[in-house]
């Protein structure tokens, strides 16, 4: 009788804690997504600035839908906001469709947010932030802009809808990979600013060198945030060097047996991988605890479970 007692008691006592764990991590994962949601408005705000600030008054058309947009915007002065607002809204309805809902959330957000920053910036006058006859300035730094914008919103799990949908539902149907898919719609786009009265060969070359701008801008935002390093470090002070990465970096920590070939003594190597903006506190800890110790560091290309990058198929 007093076993069942026991048992009925610790099964009351384990419920409030773990209400508690439940509360915690559904706390947790809201503030995940605000910021994600606060960091996606951001890149969008950095986005629209590059297009209305420096690419719109030089006449210069990129890729995407806010590259139709711009297109519509230089032959009929019809505003941008407009158009991207009007095609992203068919793409969504097929989208839902086609893809769900899920991927569709945040894309509603972002096509929102996106269409009030079109609306509210204004279009300043042609050299209002370089000179009048630097359109080539003005395609470098709009496409840098556009690029570390949208890399903070795919860093943020978010999109600006456009051709990313197209992609999303041509690569469900067909065998052909996101980036190309992109690329080729990029490519027609900008190319069809030949047939409008402003087109010509340089703003082709105009709208190819911003397309290439903001894909470099894009990678170094999206890869300078997510390269990985991996440590190799040999200290008879192990275990103090493993506690401290452990609970100041928090990282995992391995533990290798080894053999110095020339002393014939053994040796115990750590090995870590951690974010390449980590590296500098493992040095620290390192040379705090023992300045003499051996430390091997190399790029990893791609760390991929718990702490990184998650495992995906084709």
């Amino acid at each position: 009788m007093s076993s069942k007692k026991d048992t009925g008691n610790s099964k009351k006592t384990n419920l409030p804690e773990e209400v508690g764990k439940s509360v915690k991590k559904f706390t947790r994962q809201s503030w995940i997504s605000l910021r994600e949601y606060i960091f996606i408005t951001f890149g969008l705000f950095i986005y629209a600035v590059a297009w209305k600030a420096f690419l719109l008054p030089h006449q210069i058309t990129g890729g995407g839908v806010t590259g139709i947009g711009a297109l519509f915007y230089y032959a009929a002065n019809i505003p941008i906001s407009v158009t991207y607002f009007s095609i992203n809204a068919v793409l969504l309805i097929i989208s839902i469709k086609s893809i769900g809902l899920n991927f569709s959330l945040r894309t509603i957000f972002g096509v929102a947010v996106m269409t009030m920053f079109f609306s509210i910036i204004p279009v300043p006058e042609r050299g209002t932030f370089v000179g009048p006859n630097e359109d080539f300035m003005a395609c470098v730094i709009g496409g840098l802009l556009a690029g570390v914008g949208i890399g903070i919103v795919f860093l943020s799990n978010g999109s600006s809808g456009g051709t990313d949908i197209i992609a999303k539902i041509v690569n469900k149907h067909r065998n052909i990979t996101l980036g190309r898919i992109l690329l080729y719609c990029d490519v027609l786009i900008i190319s069809s600013s030949y047939f409008l009265e402003i087109g010509s060969i340089e703003r082709i070359v105009y709208g190819l060198t911003q397309l290439t701008v903001s894909t470099v801008a894009v990678d170094m935002v999206i890869n300078g945030v997510r390269q990985s390093v991996q440590f190799f470090i040999f200290s008879k002070e192990y275990e103090q060097i493993a506690t401290r990465i452990n609970t100041e970096v928090h990282r995992g920590v391995t533990i290798l047996d080894g053999m110095g070939w020339y002393s014939k003594q053994p040796v115990k190597v750590i090995t870590v991988i951690a974010r390449k903006n980590e590296s500098i506190k493992i040095f620290r800890i390192v040379k705090d605890i023992d300045p003499n110790a051996f430390i091997s560091q190399s790029s990893a290309i791609g760390v991929y479970g718990e702490g990184f990058d998650v495992i995906k198929g084709k």
